[in-house]
């Protein structure tokens, strides 16, 4: 009596309860990170950077933290943002196959001004490369200022003040 036999499926891989997938590399081997608000998504971003850049990701969000105090993070077209709650984003970073960018979103305000000019006209980019000596004391003052000017609103249309936030706050109002 024949048999009939089902032909043979093969059987998909799965991963041990509680690993988490490692972050697909992009172009440049920018990590892939899905859109998400706080420290966590910007955490797996700096995790999943090959490499020295890794080290770069960490010194950087480290010197921020310290420099902003309760700064706002998250993670969006694939980059961590860096920015004050009702003020916008101010800096992001991003990975190249030879360098990581720090865009300053307000870049054209900051003193001195950062050294890479953007088709954007008042963002300005610093590029890591590996051999670099970051200048910590130069960073930490650009962040300083960049998160001490209105940022970028994300590109929800609504125009950004320039002043700088204390210069908006001694503005008399008048009722």
């Amino acid at each position: 009596m024949p048999t009939s036999k089902k032909p043979a499926t093969a059987k998909a891989k799965t991963k041990p309860k509680g690993a988490a997938a490692k972050p697909a590399l992009l172009a440049g081997g920018n990590p892939q990170i899905a859109k998400a608000d706080g420290d966590t998504p910007v955490q797996a971003y700096i995790a999943a950077m090959p490499g020295w850049k890794s080290d770069v990701g960490r010194r950087l969000d480290a010197l921020i933290v310290r420099t902003v105090p309760g700064v706002r993070k998250a993670v969006k077209w694939n980059s961590p943002f860096y920015g004050v709650e009702g003020e916008g984003w101010f800096l992001s970073l991003h990975c190249f196959t030879e360098y990581v960018k720090v865009a300053f979103f307000r870049g054209t305000s900051l003193r001195p001004v950062p050294p890479g000019e953007s088709k954007h006209q008042e963002v300005r980019y610093l590029d890591i490369h590996e051999d670099d000596q970051l200048d910590e004391e130069q960073m930490a003052s650009w962040i300083r200022q960049a998160a001490s000017i209105s940022g970028w609103d994300g590109g929800s249309g609504a125009t950004a003040d320039p002043r700088s936030r204390a210069s908006r706050q001694s503005v008399p109002t008048v009722a």
